[in-house]
């Protein structure tokens, strides 16, 4: 999962300490059996070079099955070429005749991790001060296992909520050009997770950067509503070129690095939604400041320029405000005594929720000004990402519910500027939100990086509040 660290003024914010479990010496019993399943999905390597998502599926799969479900409502898949890329798809069906179900998904794949690079084995779970240590523990197994954890406690104790709950654990997210499962599935199996809505990563809290178990406060918690969809386009600059001992002013590389200059000062047309505005309302008085103030003003009236200044400055907030695009990568040239003959970029964009990859491409042709140089996706067929509304059946339960969990923790509206399975959901017409719960440091808790971790408690605590936020969504008309 991609995503945009979120950093807040500490001493302007409402914040929530640790509650009795962070003294608690001993795990019930059902959270021993879920640390179980967290303990077996976190080991189980699903990286792309050495991992097998569908063992782990496979092995989700056994412990439902070990609960009460029955094979017809437990599927296994993977393509043919591809036999570790698979995933699972159970499915706990509801008492209502005319509710549709509730979808829950999360991948299980993760980012690679070298066991030389890292303080502790990164496949093998570890807790220690307060945190689990592993790849994955955060990004994306904890939610993973909680959504099996739901629906082995209910196929053991018989509960059937109104809503059939489907949960579907898939790979691919990660690794960009590799099987999706998510997409797989909405193209392949629609019906199979067909959905009224869908739970996904994206949401969750943030600290004040130190655990809660020692003394650091929970600051917010945010539901993602929404992503921008990634787009990758290739930037390609020709000439005959020649030898460097005669040169021109027509070069390759100048052309490119006259065209990267344009975009990089061309800003996209600035936009708003009801998600960023409420966002911007409400997380203003909690920055403080001239910036606070200015988000304020700015979600009162999208037309003020002065506001919208001053908010453009901060990085993760100008990223709100519209499609960005950026070079990442450039190569060209062929000899070092030779005019260069090609010259080619990467420009990496983030669209806003129902811009095309075309629109997108024809304004990056737009901004560099040089017809001469091509512009072309780098990747076809990528759906465009579709906001999800602020539906009161999600909206409702979850600020009631945080503020049950959290007492004083506000509940923020959130577009992720990053990417995840979602924007493949919600073009298939499942409004996928990413929901609150789970919480991390201000640092990310090095997600994607060494040594990556979780906070024990808010494994626990995450896990609990998920749980009764699905239950009132499911048993809710």
């Amino acid at each position: 999962m991609l995503r945009a660290a979120m950093t807040l003024a500490e001493a302007a914010l409402v914040t929530f300490s640790a509650p009795a479990l962070a003294q608690q010496t001993q795990l019930r019993p059902d959270q021993l059996a879920f640390r179980e399943l967290y303990q077996e999905l976190v080991e189980t390597n699903t990286t792309l070079s050495e991992g097998d998502c569908t063992l782990a599926a496979q092995r989700m799969a056994a412990r439902l099955k070990a609960a009460g479900m029955q094979d017809s409502q437990l599927t296994v898949f993977f393509p043919p070429d591809k036999p570790r890329e698979g995933g699972l798809v159970a499915v706990w069906p509801g008492t209502s005749k005319t509710l549709k179900p509730l979808l829950l998904l999360a991948h299980i794949d993760v980012v690679e991790a070298k066991r030389s690079d890292w303080t502790r084995d990164p496949f093998k779970l570890v807790e220690e001060d307060g945190y689990f240590f592993a790849r994955g523990v955060s990004d994306n197994k904890a939610q993973a296992a909680i959504w099996t954890d739901i629906l082995v406690r209910m196929a053991k104790a018989g509960e059937r909520p109104k809503r059939t709950i489907k949960v579907a654990l898939t790979c691919g997210e990660e690794t960009v050009g590799a099987f999706n499962g998510a997409e797989w599935l909405t193209k392949e199996r629609r019906e199979l997770i067909d959905a009224e809505f869908a739970f996904n990563e994206g949401g969750g809290g943030r600290t004040s950067g130190t655990a809660l178990a020692k003394g650091g406060k929970l600051v917010s918690q945010s539901i993602q509503i929404g992503e921008k969809a990634y787009q990758d386009f290739i930037l390609t600059a020709t000439n005959p070129g020649g030898h460097s001992s005669q040169p021109v002013r027509e070069n390759a590389i100048y052309a490119m690095s006259d065209a990267l200059a344009r975009l990089r000062d061309y800003t996209f047309p600035t936009e708003f939604s009801d998600v960023t505005r409420l966002f911007l309302a409400r997380s203003g008085p909690m920055y403080g400041g001239d910036l606070g103030a200015a988000m304020v003003a700015l979600a009162n009236n999208p037309n003020d320029a002065a506001a919208e200044a001053v908010v453009r400055r901060d990085r993760m907030l100008n990223s709100l405000l519209g499609t960005t695009c950026v070079a990442t990568l450039i190569e060209g040239g062929h000899a070092p005594n030779a005019l260069p003959q090609t010259v080619k970029a990467n420009v990496n964009c983030r669209m806003y929720p129902g811009r095309t990859a075309e629109e997108t491409r024809a304004q990056i042709v737009a901004a560099i000004a040089n017809p001469a140089i091509k512009v072309e996706r780098r990747d076809e067929g990528r759906p465009i990402a579709k906001q999800p509304p602020l539906d009161p059946r999600i909206m409702g339960p979850a600020e009631r519910l945080v503020a049950k969990h959290f007492p004083g923790v506000p509940l923020l509206p959130a577009m992720a500027t990053g990417a995840t399975d979602a924007v493949h959901t919600g073009a298939a017409g499942i409004p996928t939100y990413g929901v609150p719960g789970l919480w991390r440091d201000t640092d990310n808790n090095n997600t994607h990086g060494l040594n990556e971790r979780l906070e024990v408690l808010a494994l626990y605590r995450g896990r609990d509040f998920l749980t009764d936020l699905v239950r009132a969504v499911a048993n809710e008309n």
